[in-house]
């Protein structure tokens, strides 16, 4: 079983920059695509950004694309989120999820993190 830890969150003025980390644990052999996703208060959990750990494919939400860089731990155990040119609609927890589909969808995806909180200022 997939244990995922996400850390980097935190408060930020509009047009900051911040870093996520998601670090995979356990049974990592069947981390086939790994997300980043984000879930606001009364709105569903959505995808940001996904990653294929065997060939570096990414995709991205559109609203993201140009200002979020999803990327690989080194040993491929885990993922980053840069995230520049916040905005006070990213305000959300962010959560750090692995699956064997590539996609963004939330219902593909069976381990999860505990989440981080990213909140941005205007």
């Amino acid at each position: 079983q997939v244990r995922l830890v996400e850390s980097g969150g935190g408060s930020v003025q509009a047009g900051g920059s911040l870093r996520l980390s998601c670090t995979a644990s356990g049974y990592t052999g069947s981390l086939f695509s790994m997300a980043w996703f984000r879930q606001a208060p009364g709105k569903e959990r959505e995808g940001v950004a996904n990653v294929l750990p065997t060939n570096g494919s990414t995709a991205y939400a559109d609203s993201v694309k140009g200002r979020f860089t999803i990327s690989q731990l080194a040993m491929k155990n885990g993922l980053y989120l840069q995230m520049n040119d916040l905005k006070p609609e990213d305000t959300a927890m962010y959560y750090c999820a692995a699956g064997p589909k590539h996609s963004l969808s939330r219902f593909d995806y069976p381990a999860w993190g505990q989440g981080t909180q990213v909140t941005v200022s205007s």
